[in-house]
């Protein structure tokens, strides 16, 4: 049974900061990780709407929204926003040259390109989720990550990665379309689950994350960990606002 849980336990270590332990893996658990990737997204949605339900209803949309985007990046430690920042310095510094760019990404500091790309990303998010809140529509900030999730399994396995190493080789190195489908099921479940005129919203949300990974494709000949986590944001992103319109 532990070694069967695994795989759960390596998703949550890796698309959060929730102290999960993981002890010794095999190289082919990061691939089956994969398959539960959404279910760290139905983790993350399930505390949003804790979160909703615990806040004062007289608190205004603009504040609820300002905390439940904090609650995100607290609980995954701000990675996939870090990620967001470094693609964008990337993108915006490369110059067209690939590995200058993947130079670029590998900086910890944050340029002006990636600044810009992080204060819109969350201004918007926080305007997304205070507008689901103050129409009554909790769903979309339950299905935004459960897709996001989704988002980073399939650009894992379908996109070349561009570096010998990295937070993402190991499980680019050992994804199967097996997995990604279990990972694409659980998220139809949910989001039907959360409501049929929810879809339209996760097909926007899937849709943006695939264009980013397209445009860093073609930039840097292959996607980073940094460019899962900007691919988890950019798609939570599309997710709530389209969501709005359900």
């Amino acid at each position: 049974m532990t070694a069967a849980l695994a795989p759960l336990r390596l998703a949550f270590a890796f698309l959060t900061r929730i102290p999960v332990p993981i002890g010794a893996v095999s190289p082919p658990q990061f691939g089956a990780a994969m398959a539960f990737f959404p279910l760290v997204g139905v983790a993350l949605g399930g505390l949003q709407l804790l979160m909703l339900a615990m806040l004062p209803a007289s608190l205004d949309q603009v504040l609820i929204g300002v905390a439940l985007v904090a609650l995100g990046a607290a609980v995954t430690g701000a990675l996939h926003l870090d990620g967001l920042a470094d693609v964008f310095d990337g993108l915006g510094g490369g110059r067209g040259d690939p590995r200058r760019m993947l130079e670029i990404m590998r900086d910890p500091r944050i340029g002006a390109h990636g600044a810009t790309a992080l204060v819109l990303v969350l201004l918007a998010k926080v305007y997304a989720s205070a507008i689901l809140v103050a129409r009554g529509l909790p769903a979309g900030l339950f299905i935004a990550p459960v897709c996001a999730r989704l988002a980073a399994a399939l650009l894992i396995r379908g996109f070349p990665y561009a570096r010998s190493e990295g937070a993402g080789r190991s499980f680019r190195d050992h994804a199967s379309w097996k997995h990604v489908a279990v990972a694409g099921v659980t998220t139809l479940i949910a989001v039907v689950a959360a409501g049929y005129e929810l879809l339209a919203a996760a097909v926007f949300g899937l849709a943006l994350a695939g264009a980013l990974a397209l445009w860093i494709r073609w930039r840097a000949t292959g996607l980073t960990g940094d460019a899962y986590g900007a691919a988890i944001e950019v798609c939570e992103l599309g997710v709530l606002i389209a969501a709005r319109w359900s």
